[in-house]
């Protein structure tokens, strides 16, 4: 029974050095390098994979901030009726690429450009506190901005109109689109 504890023990240790040794020459059983991910200088985890990531500042690097933009912003591209009826949220002129971007999806979008006609709050204002460095919510927002008003019953109202305006306008989307294939046939 001692031989095999001993055996079992001295295994182990060699397991063991073996494993650190690896790992202090930078490999390792999955490739990557032992110890915590490499940190950008923002204090920001780095992506060990391949993969370009945002903080790695090389050319072809991905910026996700981008993405959501365009995600939002090639809804409405793609949904010529809700943003013509968005567009009367705005002050003349605005352009909704530009407003959408820092969004992630599009129903707190239209939400935050409802919320910001009806209380009378700068668009940009609701904006950067809802997507800025440190994000709040839209109900955050509002108490921040507009302490007098109720933001609970302030957000389901936004929340619902935004519900039913993009609900309307993909439908008047599909609408328009099966017209369309009609008139092809």
């Amino acid at each position: 029974m001692k031989r095999l504890t001993t055996l079992s023990i001295t295994l182990m240790s060699l397991v063991l050095t073996s494993d650190l040794a690896t790992a202090q020459r930078g490999g390792g059983r999955s490739g990557s390098p032992a110890g915590p991910p490499p940190m950008s200088e923002r204090g920001q985890m780095q992506d060990r994979s391949n993969r370009p990531t945002r903080e790695s500042g090389q050319p072809g690097s991905v910026n996700r901030e981008h993405q959501t933009q365009s995600t939002v912003g090639s809804r409405l591209v793609e949904n010529t009726h809700l943003a013509t009826n968005l567009q009367g949220l705005f002050p003349p002129g605005t352009d909704l690429q530009v407003a959408s971007s820092g969004f992630e999806k599009l129903g707190p979008f239209v939400a935050a450009a409802h919320v910001s006609h009806n209380l009378g709050i700068p668009f940009d204002d609701l904006k950067s506190r809802m997507t800025g460095e440190s994000p709040v919510s839209l109900g955050k927002a509002i108490k921040e901005l507009r302490p007098e008003a109720d933001a609970t019953s302030e957000v389901k109202r936004a929340e619902r109109q935004a519900k039913e305006e993009i609900k309307q306008a993909e439908a008047a989307r599909k609408n328009e689109k099966r017209k369309v294939e009609e008139s092809e046939k």
